[in-house]
């Protein structure tokens, strides 16, 4: 069970900066974390989300800036905030020859506090895998147990990159679970991902990030309202309907595409379909795959950056 953390926020990330060469990795980043909140860091690869979350790990130093975990500063002293903070990294490279519950042993003999290792053999669906070779694991159960490596030091804070990446639908759901259990447990959780569906999902907030930016910050709903007030009409491209002609129908404050969708937004969807459906009637066409949607948070990476989030 995780410990229990002073009050405040148990992360601090204030005005960070990382520069690659030429290359402005993180570019002026701060947001806070608050005890027991899964917090994600959202945008495309190359954001700047796991150099961020590195830089909070110890892993790199920032070139300007300051982050504290749990009251610490990360720079002076990274020795303490290890032996509390537990790890999972984009791509691990598990001894493929140890199996499971020796995997688990040796990761948890680098810790003065261990966690169960049945209990997390359990917690994670790998009762059954427990003497099998890392090599021989499919790739949910490889993610599995990269996150419970993350866990073998019972940690109060857990960094999680990219947790589900290359996980199908079922695999990834499976693993969202798990996450929200940790919340449950009264850890906090900070997550990098390009996977807009997840950060709804599971996310308290969101930073959306982009080129070493924050965006904007928040909840799902938040970031939402402040960019959105209308319902999106999609529906596939009409021959003969361009985005000027939309943009006169009644009630629309915006058109906007995504793939080959058109997305209308609108204040007041009946009269706009029934006038959306009369053009397309003119021109002897109707609307493929018309549905009616809130706008998401792939809207609001839209608006905000003028592409889509896997462009």
């Amino acid at each position: 069970m995780a410990r229990a953390s002073a009050p405040g926020p148990v992360i601090e990330v204030r005005d960070v900066h990382k520069t690659y060469g030429a290359v402005r990795a993180v570019d002026g980043v701060s947001f806070e974390v608050g005890r027991g909140e899964i917090f994600g860091l959202l945008g495309p690869n190359g954001a700047g989300k796991t150099t961020t979350m590195e830089m909070l790990e110890g892993l790199h130093p920032p070139d300007s800036g300051s982050l504290r975990i749990m009251g610490l500063d990360v720079a002076r002293q990274a020795a303490a905030i290890k032996q509390r903070i537990g790890v999972q990294l984009q791509t691990a490279a598990l001894f493929p020859q140890l199996t499971v519950e020796e995997l688990l042993g040796l990761f948890s003999s680098f810790f003065r506090r261990q966690a169960s290792i049945p209990e997390l053999l359990r917690a994670f669906d790998l009762e059954e895998k427990r003497g099998a070779r890392s090599k021989n694991l499919s790739g949910g159960q490889r993610q599995r147990l990269s996150v419970a490596l993350a866990l073998v030091n019972d940690p109060e804070v857990v960094f999680l990159d990219e947790p589900t990446t290359g996980l199908d639908p079922a695999a990834r759901r499976g693993l969202w679970d798990l996450i929200v259990g940790l919340k449950a447990q009264g850890r906090t959780v900070l997550l990098t991902t390009h996977y807009l569906e997840e950060a709804e999902a599971i996310c308290d907030r969101v930073a959306i990030m982009d080129h070493g930016r924050i965006l904007d910050l928040g909840t799902s709903d938040e970031l939402i309202g402040r960019r959105f007030k209308e319902r999106a009409i999609q529906f596939d491209a009409v021959a003969g309907l361009d985005d000027r002609a939309l943009e006169r129908l009644p009630n629309v404050t915006k058109v906007t595409h995504e793939d080959s969708s058109v997305l209308v937004y609108t204040s007041r969807v009946p009269e706009t379909i029934a006038a959306l459906l009369d053009a397309a009637s003119t021109l002897g066409q109707e609307p493929d795959n018309l549905l009616v949607r809130r706008p998401t948070l792939e809207d609001v990476f839209l608006d905000l950056t003028g592409r889509a989030l896997r462009d």
